[in-house]
């Protein structure tokens, strides 16, 4: 039974804004195509002047910025005020339409596939499905994705060490998409097929993207020493930009895609360890104490009674979330929750990337060893990770659901260890990826949020998503089949849409435009709510 919830003010507003780009979108579009049916007159000299007229203002737009803006379009939107840009596009002005139309599209498709959201998930136009889980099932169809995987996506790759010029390829960005992508597909199907056995598994490879958070976003600060408020809003908009908008439209609570959250904080945690008294972190002591702050704050948040609720209590508002199936639960319970299962793992990816380039030469002198020696000292390592996978398996994996959680938080990084050692114990491994995984491991976020909604269907306002979304009844595979394919395919595009329109409206050195940009954001929306909110009034 679907229950949509009353409409609510941001829902309004989205409509209200949504509804004037998408018919800007339209009339540019309409006025590109009449530019190319303006009649010539027949035999005329004046024929080639205008042709080249024609020529010069198409050459003034054929400079592309990254994400399709075009580039003229671009310098002339910044030059020109946020007002002044505001009233051209509320006047329908046909220069402005022309030279925005590549940001108008993309923001009016971005608003249709949450519109897409709705329809699929809040209304009785698709049918739904309960969830089954058949072990045979599950296996041979993973199986069958990495066989075709192997088959026509396996790649070698030679990309060079930043570190020491040479293709060592210890923890490479392919090697690290491609681990997103297998263990996402494994967490989809597991919210698909309902495949509860599994869930401890599940709960490691949470483990392992916030350890990618803390392994990734180091790297780069202490790479790149680049804290500039751009990058920070860069990355915040990465993180946050799409759920916020299906929060709005949807009418859920943020906590619902926890791991937008999570991601969130453990990213700020490490913005703020790298960035305070940033000019001393090639000081190897300076960076054992932040990294000792790190697990401090953490112990003193969540390993002390009731300091993580006076601590979040006043973020209520945002980080709060009431399960309709279990409304007796407080607010923070899920942030505290979530949150607390992987509060040290970040910290651990911190710490594997700070040691990266000194692992890396350690590498780079064994692969110089003599062949004997260097088959003793991997065969050993191999032996070392297997028997503690093994014993960690048996002792800590093998436990109940809530066994497991209680010890999760301390263990996470042997399994997580034990893969990094058995994946790059040979450079024929470390230079080797399955690119199909790689494509997916670059789209977990969209296909994290958008499975709620169009492959899932959750049926109300931040309810879990427990039924399956039903576009063939009585057909369960081929429905399967089609609802997969327009769920990978709708998150690729929200994954590139969103690049796009950070490409607009996050400029990278120009941190006055994107203040900017802000004001403008506010400006708009502000007065939007508020005039949804008092008609909502009016309706009622």
């Amino acid at each position: 039974m679907v229950d949509p919830g009353p409409i609510t003010p941001g829902q309004v507003s989205f409509l209200l804004g949504v509804i004037p780009i998408f018919i800007g979108w339209i009339y540019s579009e309409l006025l590109e195509y009449r530019k190319y049916l303006v009649p010539l007159k027949p035999h005329s000299d004046n024929n080639l002047v205008e042709l080249g007229d024609v020529a010069e203002k198409d050459d003034d737009k054929t400079d592309l910025l990254e994400g399709g803006l075009a580039r003229s379009a671009s310098v002339r939107f910044h030059n020109s005020s946020i007002r002044t840009n505001i009233i051209r596009f509320l006047s329908m002005e046909d220069s402005f339409l022309l030279e925005h139309r590549a940001t108008l599209r993309a923001m009016s498709e971005f608003g249709a596939i949450l519109i897409y959201f709705y329809l699929c998930d809040r209304t009785e136009l698709l049918g739904d499905s309960t969830k089954n889980y058949n072990r045979d099932l599950f296996i041979f169809l993973y199986a069958l994705l990495i066989i075709v995987s192997a088959m026509t996506s396996l790649r070698k790759h030679n990309d060079k060490s930043p570190v020491s010029g040479k293709s060592i390829l210890y923890l490479n960005r392919h090697q690290t998409e491609e681990w997103k992508g297998w263990m996402q597909v494994l967490f989809l199907m597991y919210h698909y097929f309902a495949a509860a056995e599994i869930y401890n598994a599940i709960r490691i490879f949470i483990a392992a993207y916030v350890w990618m958070t803390g392994f990734g976003n180091f790297s780069y600060y202490y790479i790149r020493k680049d804290f500039s408020v751009a990058r920070f809003a860069q990355m915040m908009w990465r993180l946050n930009f799409f759920v916020a908008f299906c929060c709005i439209v949807l009418n859920n609570d943020y906590m619902l895609y926890y791991i937008c959250p999570m991601h969130t904080l453990f990213t700020l945690m490490v913005y703020g360890a790298l960035g305070i008294f940033s000019k001393y972190n090639e000081v190897g002591s300076v960076m054992a104490l932040k990294i000792f702050s790190c697990f401090l704050v953490v112990f003193l948040m969540w390993e002390i009674p009731g300091a993580f609720e006076i601590f979040w209590s006043p973020l209520t508002f945002l980080l709060g979330y009431s399960d309709p199936a279990k409304p007796d639960l407080h607010r923070l319970h899920e942030w505290h929750f979530r949150s607390g299962l992987d509060r040290y793992i970040w910290i651990i990816g911190m710490i594997y990337a700070y040691f990266h380039p000194t692992v890396e030469r350690w590498m780079e002198k064994l692969e110089d060893c003599e062949t004997k020696k260097r088959l003793s000292i991997k065969t050993a390592i191999v032996t070392i990770a297997l028997f503690v996978g093994y014993v960690w398996y048996e002792c800590i994996y093998k436990l109940d659901k809530t066994s497991y959680n209680m010890y999760h938080p301390y263990t996470s990084w042997i399994p997580i260890t034990v893969y990094i050692c058995l994946r790059n114990f040979t450079h024929q491994l470390r230079s080797v990826s399955l690119t199909l995984f790689a494509w997916l491991g670059k789209i977990t976020l969209e296909t994290y949020i958008s499975q709620f909604h169009i492959w899932l269907r959750s049926n109300m306002p931040d309810g879990q998503p427990k039924w399956l979304l039903s576009i063939i009844p009585g057909y369960p595979m081929l429905n399967f089949m089609l609802t997969t394919a327009i769920y990978v395919l709708v998150s690729h595009r929200l994954f590139e849409l969103t690049n796009t329109l950070k490409t607009v409206f996050v400029p990278t050195k120009d941190n006055k435009r994107l203040f900017c940009n802000v004001i403008a954001g506010i400006a708009i929306a502000l007065p939007l709510y508020c005039f949804s909110f008092v008609l909502l009034q009016i309706h009622r």
